[in-house]
């Protein structure tokens, strides 16, 4: 029999259990073992019924991908499933941790299903740019009615065993999973209860057979923030099909979809996405057997925007917050927006009604410095200013305990020369969080020259805690997202001297799909802060500068590269700015042209894509995929299109560079022309990827 899959009997019932660390998935060795056992149990007569279960942490947390794009295996998962289903003896799924992807498609096939409390149920592959691909689009509206069933795997996410047992997914929740399935299997064989087969069972069916609008509102619903995506649509497509036809060939028109999706492109990168954010948490270079400090408590420096998202982030995670402010009217501005910010998600229904006066009883709003003393973690978040950095870390150096970390919620800025202020440089990095930080998943995480080991670990966990995306970086200016973004910003305002306009960027920005384009986001930011920045560092930008002294100062002005008509914050191009555009040109004496789409694009990404080869060549970032997840992360790259290395690779390295070197030459740039690295990997036919398997 299977190592992994064991059976034990308790009486006249057997519990099958499966055990392969880390999340029980669905190996070719798991679903054997699944096969081989309910086999041999169902052939025993002293059994008369079976309870599958798993041990370790989790339910069958899914399929095992890294499988994907090998030969199959047998027996497939669609194999197992009808095996447990066609048992002439009941099988019940005892459910803990998470049923996934085809962890919950095992436990549909199942006749019944129990589930502990904290367990979460659901198929999740759309967000792999897959559909559920062993019969969950089939079965699982016809347990729980094709509205939820659309939610969950049009939308994704899981739902509580509370939930589950409401809509009928499952029958019972229950203290434990093994004691309670078997239990519930004797309650089964006591009431003879008939195997209940959903292969078999249309009922749940009949009001969206009735009413195709039941079916059609819920996928207009969840597809609504789908823009550009693929799998969405066809996984809707899918869970339609279990409406229109019959068990056998609802679940072939299934396999078709799920076939199509797994060779697209958009597929490939989103699952290369899922692993790369799981080794963007894997850091390099630090010791083996190197343990995070205890974080119990956290201190934020700044009740502004940025300290205040932060603050919320915490408490969102149920980690008690010290929030300080130099003066009592900045600290009840900041407590003040808070509130109204968590008043207004809950009205939306984002967080349950008791969840604003709970989170914000974490958060503790003192005025003074000294008020650090007792925290593990000290961020600061004030002005982006290096002497007023320092000047608070040298405060901090003096108030904060041994072994606190301190960090800096710094855009740019070198840590090493904050740290210097410091008698502890050891205990000092950059902790860059994206705005809004209490939405923002992304956390560049600045290792300075002498962060110690540990104080790397430990923001790197306490990131994770608090549901952020980490990627460990190295010191230059902007890091690594600002430092390829500042790239894509010199590109475009280029353009617009050359003969674009802000509307023709943008438009092919978010075509792309990039939630926004560059001019649309400096107005957002607001163009006086763009202008105070260049001020501060002598560069001239004859038309930013144009366009602030016209009092255009973006959505804060209702007038920056766009117009914004009354309350409204969508932008509409406006003559003035171009008539502005081509009146500071013309005194420039430059002779503006046609500029297509397609140059656009290529400038807009291809000059982001040389500063990520010259990042990597500096080791500022230790792997291709770690820049990936910054932009993903950070920057609201299109999921679909993997990241900027990984988009790279798949459009070709010598395209890339050959490209880069027209554009140097065209527009008289040297800047443009391929980094080294970029240069050396496009003339051996390498991609960006062959460096991490290296």
């Amino acid at each position: 029999m299977s190592e992994v899959v064991t059976q034990e009997h308790h009486d006249n019932v057997a519990v099958v259990t499966i055990d392969s660390p880390p999340v029980n998935a669905l190996s070719a060795a798991v679903r054997r073992g699944i096969f081989e056992n309910i086999k041999t149990a169902a052939a025993d007569p002293k059994i008369e019924a079976i309870v599958l279960t798993c041990g370790g942490r989790t339910f069958i947390a899914g399929a095992d991908i890294t499988e994907f794009g090998k030969p199959p295996q047998e027996p497939g998962l669609n194999e197992v499933i009808s095996t447990i289903e066609n048992c002439g003896k009941p099988v019940i799924a005892a459910i803990h941790g998470t049923a996934l992807g085809g962890g919950l498609e095992v436990a549909l096939g199942c006749h019944f299903r129990v589930a502990v409390k904290e367990a979460k149920l659901g198929l999740p592959e759309v967000k792999l740019g897959l559909l559920p691909g062993a019969g969950g689009t089939q079965r699982l509206p016809r347990a729980v009615g094709p509205e939820l069933a659309v939610k969950m795997i049009v939308g994704g996410d899981p739902i509580s065993a509370a939930d589950a047992q409401t809509n009928g997914l499952i029958e019972e929740v229950v203290e434990d999973r093994i004691q309670g399935g078997i239990a519930f299997a004797k309650k089964v064989l006591a009431e003879k209860r008939p195997l209940r087969k959903l292969r078999d069972d249309d009922s749940k069916l009949a009001a969206a057979k009735a009413d195709r609008s039941i079916f059609t509102n819920a996928v207009a619903a969840m597809t609504k923030k789908a823009r550009g995506l693929e799998a969405p649509f066809a996984a809707a497509d899918a869970v339609g099909a279990a409406i229109d036809y019959p068990f056998d060939e609802g679940l072939k028109k299934e396999r078709e979809g799920f076939m199509k999706l797994v060779s697209s492109d958009q597929s490939k990168a989103q699952r290369y996405a899922f692993f790369a954010e799981r080794e963007a948490a894997k850091v390099a270079g630090v010791p083996e057997g190197t343990k995070p400090r205890p974080v119990n408590r956290v201190a934020i420096i700044g009740a502004g925007t940025m300290g205040g998202g932060i603050a919320m982030s915490f408490a969102n995670a149920g980690i008690p917050v010290t929030l300080i402010e130099t003066g009592e009217e900045q600290l009840k501005r900041g407590m003040g927006t808070m509130q109204k910010n968590y008043e207004n998600t809950a009205a939306r229904g984002g967080i349950p009604a008791d969840a604003p006066a709970k989170r914000m009883g974490l958060i503790t709003g003192v005025v003074g410095l000294e008020n650090v003393k007792d925290a593990d973690l000290i961020i600061e978040a004030v002005f982006e200013t290096m002497q007023i950095k320092k000047e608070v870390f040298t405060a901090l150096d003096a108030y904060a305990k041994p072994g606190a970390v301190l960090a800096s919620n710094t855009s740019y800025l070198d840590i090493n020369q904050i740290a210097a202020v410091t008698k502890r440089p050891q205990d000092v990095l950059g902790m860059h969080f994206f705005s809004p930080a209490n939405v923002m998943k992304l956390c560049e995480i600045v290792r300075a020259e002498k962060t110690a080991p540990d104080a790397l670990l430990t923001a790197v966990a306490v990131a994770r805690k608090i549901a952020k995306v980490p990627a460990v970086v190295g010191v230059c200016d902007g890091f690594v997202g600002n430092r390829m973004l500042a790239q894509r910003g010199k590109q475009s305002e280029k353009m617009l001297y050359e003969g674009a306009l802000p509307q023709q960027v943008d438009a092919v920005v978010t075509k792309f799909g990039l939630p926004m384009g560059p001019f649309a986001m400096g107005d957002l930011a607001g163009l006086d802060i763009g202008w105070r920045s260049r001020q501060d560092r002598g560069i001239k930008s004859p038309i930013g500068d144009a366009l602030y002294e016209a009092g255009r100062h973006g959505q804060k002005t209702q007038k920056g590269y766009y117009k914004y008509e009354s309350g409204s914050r969508s932008p509409l191009p406006d003559p003035e700015v171009e008539k502005l555009i081509e009146e500071t040109v013309a005194k420039l004496g430059i002779k503006r042209r046609q500029i297509s789409d397609d140059e656009i694009l290529e400038r807009m990404v291809y000059p982001m894509i040389n500063e990520g080869a010259r990042i990597l060549d500096e080791k500022i970032a230790s792997r291709p995929s770690d820049i990936d997840v910054i932009w993903l992360y950070g920057y609201g790259w299109p999921i679909y299109r993997g990241g900027p290395m990984f988009y790279a690779d798949q459009v070709g390295l010598k395209h890339v560079a050959d490209r880069l070197s027209h554009y140097a030459k065209e527009t008289n740039d040297p800047s443009l022309e391929p980094a080294p690295l970029l240069k050396k990997l496009a003339d051996e036919g390498k991609t960006f990827a062959s460096l991490a398997k290296a």
